[in-house]
């Protein structure tokens, strides 16, 4: 009999723990060891799969309809399931209480903090185990001295992101991707203020954004740093990014936007670009995007800080290693110890070598893409049926 397992969170293709929570829907519609559903209603427009994909889904959407369908509406009291939660455990100061608990219930977390307070850790304590999206998230739950915590990584999908052979309808520009939600952590202002340099010495210079989210408004947060200039908005709320561009000083036709696509139309993107960046000043799973730009063979830049750490392996990326740690107050975040400001000069000199010796970028893409083949989907998804059968009765 398989084992049912519900995860209690959003499945969409358009952000990372939608993309999570998709990913796993799919490798376990056909396990023959274990069923999974949803209780979150699925917005149909939220998923963007192939037609074999949705049939393959079709048992899971269906299962998850029947279960959300006998669920106490959201806000009302908890309610308990003979069956394993994976739940997306919140330790932060707001301490968000889930409607759902299962028998067990296993905690994912991605902190991005390491200071969790009492209240937070007694209730990690209370779970059964914890999965950690990155060793350094497993690092700080050990130092609060809990030993429920299990470390298992994302994946990417390799039948999607793999390196392949570009259009070339971009062969006259040089293409800097920068992508992840518009925020403070993500440290965009860092990518502006570089590009800003390095597009003034190469006007070929394209940089191309994959920033929108569902929470746009986090955008703010990066005003904190005082970086570069103010954020601008659509009067929809949308960011305006060729605006805020154009207003740090990098030229209207050196940026593209891409808006909000599906994950799936990723990889034609990331295909035609020369160069990723991504000077995070923190991660606390291993950065989705970055897996995704390195699985296709892309040259990435990446901050030597918390969950980059996780990828970062000789010569398959461009590190900064030039980290400083700072003070996350000042963009309402908390401490951050662990977080790290990246040098936009350093960047600019990583660009630089990019752009001058494009045969050992290649190189280094390769083995970008050689180490992402071990951290797939497949993977991520076989390590946490073990644990959930470990843990899970059978019903």
């Amino acid at each position: 009999m398989r084992q049912r397992v519900v995860i209690d969170w959003a499945i969409s293709s358009f952000f990372g723990w939608g993309v999570y929570g998709l990913n796993l829907a799919l490798q376990w519609s056909n396990d023959p060891d274990i069923e999974a559903l949803t209780s979150v209603p699925v917005v149909p427009g939220d998923i963007s799969v192939d037609p074999i994909q949705r049939l393959a889904l079709g048992p899971f959407l269906a299962l998850s309809q029947t279960l959300q369908g006998v669920l106490p509406p959201f806000g009302a009291a908890r309610c308990h399931l003979e069956c394993p939660v994976l739940t997306d455990i919140d330790l932060g100061p707001t301490l968000f209480d889930h409607r759902i608990s299962g028998h067990p219930t296993i905690g994912i977390v991605f902190l991005a903090s390491a200071q969790v307070g009492p209240e937070a850790i007694a209730r990690a304590r209370s779970l059964p185990v914890i999965v950690a999206g990155s060793y350094w998230n497993a690092r700080i739950l050990h130092e609060y001295g809990l030993d429920n915590v299990v470390t298992i990584l994302q994946g990417v999908d390799p039948t999607l992101f793999h390196p392949s052979t570009a259009t070339g309808w971009l062969r006259d520009r040089f293409c800097v991707f920068s992508g992840g939600k518009l925020e403070y952590r993500k440290a965009q202002d860092i990518v502006v203020a570089a590009f800003r340099v390095f597009a003034n010495r190469h006007k070929e210079a394209l940089l191309v954004t994959a920033w929108h989210s569902q929470w746009d408004g986090l955008a703010r947060m990066l005003d904190a740093s005082g970086l570069i200039g103010p954020v601008r908005f659509h009067p929809d709320g949308r960011v305006d990014v060729a605006a805020w561009a154009a207003e740090n000083g990098v030229d209207r036709t050196q940026v593209l936007d891409l808006g909000a696509l599906p994950n799936r139309e990723m990889p034609a993107v990331l295909r035609e670009m020369d160069v990723a960046v991504f000077p995070n000043r923190c991660e606390g799973g291993t950065n989705l995007v970055a897996m995704e730009c390195m699985a296709c063979g892309l040259p990435v830049i990446l901050s030597r800080n918390t969950g980059h750490l996780d990828l970062i392996e000789e010569e398959n990326c461009f590190p900064l290693d030039q980290q400083t740690a700072l003070d996350g107050y000042r963009a309402g975040v908390g401490t951050v110890p662990g977080w790290g400001e990246s040098s936009v000069e350093e960047v600019v000199e990583q660009l630089e070598r990019v752009f001058i010796d494009r045969s050992n970028a290649r190189r280094r893409g390769q083995l970008a893409a050689e180490s992402m083949a071990r951290l797939t989907w497949r993977h991520t998804a076989d390590r946490l049926k073990r644990l959930i059968l470990d843990f899970g009765p059978q019903s």
